[in-house]
C-alpha cells in the first residue's frame, strides 16, 4: 500500500477529505518522530511499541567489489508489534 492509497483509506473510513486525511497522516508521523527524538520510545495500546536503538559499528562487504568497508554506529527506529496487530494479522 502506497501513502496515497493509505490517504485515501483513511479519508473513506473517517468520512474526511483527503486533504483532511493528508495533513493527519503528516501530524501524526511528525509526532511520532519528535517524541522518538525525545524520549526514544512511544507505546501504543494494541498498536504497538516504537522505540530507537544503537546500531554499534562494523565491517561489512561492497558486493560489487568484495572490499571491506566500515560501517559507522548510528541510531535505528525500531517496532515491536503489540498483541492485538499482531491476532489480527494472523
Amino acid at each position: 500500500m502506497t501513502k496515497a492509497e493509505l490517504i485515501g483509506v483513511m479519508a473513506d473510513e473517517a468520512g474526511v477529505t483527503k486533504a483532511a486525511a493528508a495533513k493527519a497522516l503528516e501530524a501524526y508521523t511528525a509526532a511520532v518522530a519528535k517524541e522518538l527524538k525525545k524520549s526514544g520510545k512511544l507505546g501504543l495500546v494494541g498498536f504497538g511499541t516504537f522505540s530507537v536503538v544503537k546500531r554499534k559499528a562494523r565491517e561489512g562487504r561492497n558486493p560489487q567489489t568484495g572490499k571491506t568497508i566500515k560501517i559507522a554506529a548510528k541510531k535505528v527506529v525500531k517496532f515491536k508489534a503489540g498483541k492485538a496487530l499482531a491476532d489480527k494479522v494472523k
